[in-house]
């Protein structure tokens, strides 16, 4: 029973002594940034990039699946994103806050995520690369009863997968 103890022990061992312990203390990520590496915020056909500086989300009115002038621009971001990266495909998920019966909200988020796909195809993405889910309340970003989270959790966001639909 030792020697296997002992045996299972060196071999955890040798396992952790491979790994690098860069992502520990940061430094492979701020060499990847400042190197404008694929991966990276600062490299524009990245997904972080599209995340992060274009912006993955829309934000909707109470009870609304009208893009509002704010949506649209980031909307239109994002489909020349799409457009400048055909090896990407996407998942608009749509949200509700947590006021209105679940199926009410699921219908809801089922608007907000067909009106961003409607709008990218209007750009030029093509439709096989957008699908749609609807979550409804059941993935709320804040929680909490107050108009500042019912306001984060009205929304669509765009998940990029890799591979363009098929």
């Amino acid at each position: 029973m030792k020697k296997i103890t002992i045996a299972a022990l060196l071999i955890g061992a040798v396992a952790l002594s491979a790994c690098s312990n860069n992502r520990f203390n940061g430094a492979g990520d701020d060499a990847a940034s400042a190197a404008g590496m694929a991966g990276s915020a600062s490299d524009p056909n990245s997904p972080a990039y599209f995340n992060q500086t274009i912006g993955d989300r829309v934000l909707f009115a109470v009870d609304q699946s009208t893009l509002s002038t704010e949506a649209e621009a980031v909307l239109t971001q994002q489909a020349t994103w799409l457009g400048n990266n055909p090896a990407y495909s996407a998942i608009i998920e749509g949200h509700a806050d947590e006021q209105g019966t679940r199926e009410y909200n699921v219908a809801l988020g089922a608007r907000r995520a067909s009106a961003v796909q409607g709008f990218l195809i209007e750009r030029g993405v093509a439709p096989n690369r957008l699908k749609t889910v609807s979550y409804g309340k059941e993935r709320p970003l804040a929680i909490c009863s107050e108009e500042s989270c019912y306001a984060q959790n009205r929304r669509a966001v765009t998940v990029l997968a890799a591979g363009a639909g098929t």
